[in-house]
């Protein structure tokens, strides 16, 4: 017995002890390099490099087309995360499959196919500059670029959680009278609330660190359509590995502070529904 209990504590210690190094190798590691470097960097160098009006531009291009993207997955994730979890119709099944093609597809290629699509010799770009529309070289490419890479976060998350609600749950609320729409607010949603921020911030995330679809889609203008991590690897380019890593830092420290706001947020719902 004794021999079985030491076996196992040298087993779950060899467990954590692979789970640190792994995480401390492929996450912490770069991001200490990345320190690094900024910490032999001056402050104002750092902030003069952080604040340059290209930079600017970048950081509110990239934020501004990722919220949107975000808002729009939003939308039409939940709808279809509900309507594949709901209901049944021929294809269901090959809808299901269709929405992680964006994991799968290398996004160069995506990125390609939307700039062949979408562009002016096109099927669907053709059409829209008929009504004075252009989407390749312009924002709403980027805006289309980022929804195609991040939509399956919002779908993924939502969608077990919608098949863990209990359908006896609305039957109750309509047996009490309660309508649909009140049913679906008092019911359905606040269960959801937690996968929503967290799809929400998973697709907004992967929007602002998209490069290989973004770069072929729009023109990369500085102070036009030009976004942060096209910004950083032109940096690169140029061999300015301090004016990279400046502006990698500053999406860096963007996306920790969205991330500890929606747990922030998660935490308080969780505190919320529990009283």
């Amino acid at each position: 017995m004794k021999k079985n209990f030491f076996l196992l504590k040298i087993k779950n210690y060899w467990f954590w002890f692979l789970s640190f190094f792994y995480f401390a190798f492929i996450l912490l590691l770069p991001i200490f390099s990345l320190l690094k470097i900024i910490s032999e960097t001056s402050f104002d160098e750092f902030f003069k490099k952080a604040t340059e009006p290209i930079a600017l531009s970048a950081y509110s291009i990239t934020i501004s087309m990722a919220f949107f993207a975000c808002i729009f997955n939003l939308i039409f994730g939940f709808i279809l995360a509900w309507v594949l979890v709901r209901y049944n119709f021929p294809g269901k099944k090959f809808l299901d499959i269709a929405i992680d093609l964006p994991f799968a597809l290398p996004t160069s290629v995506a990125g390609l196919t939307l700039a062949t699509v979408y562009s002016d010799k096109g099927w669907i770009g053709k059409i829209l500059t008929n009504f004075g529309i252009q989407i390749v070289f312009t924002k709403l490419g980027i805006i289309i670029a980022m929804i195609f890479v991040s939509f399956p976060f919002v779908v993924r998350t939502l969608q077990p959680v919608l098949q863990e609600i209990e359908k006896e749950l609305e039957e109750a609320a309509w047996s009490l009278g309660a309508s649909s729409w009140n049913t679906f607010v008092k019911v359905v949603f606040p269960p959801l609330i937690p996968a929503i921020l967290t799809g929400t911030t998973l697709a907004f995330s992967r929007a602002i660190g998209e490069y290989g679809s973004v770069v072929l889609i729009s023109s990369n203008f500085p102070l036009k359509d030009l976004i942060a991590s096209v910004l950083i690897f032109q940096y690169l380019e140029q061999y300015d590995y301090i004016g990279a890593t400046v502006i990698g830092s500053v999406v860096l420290i963007i996306s920790l502070f969205l991330l500890l706001t929606i747990n922030f947020l998660q935490s308080w719902n969780q505190k919320y529904l529990k009283r």
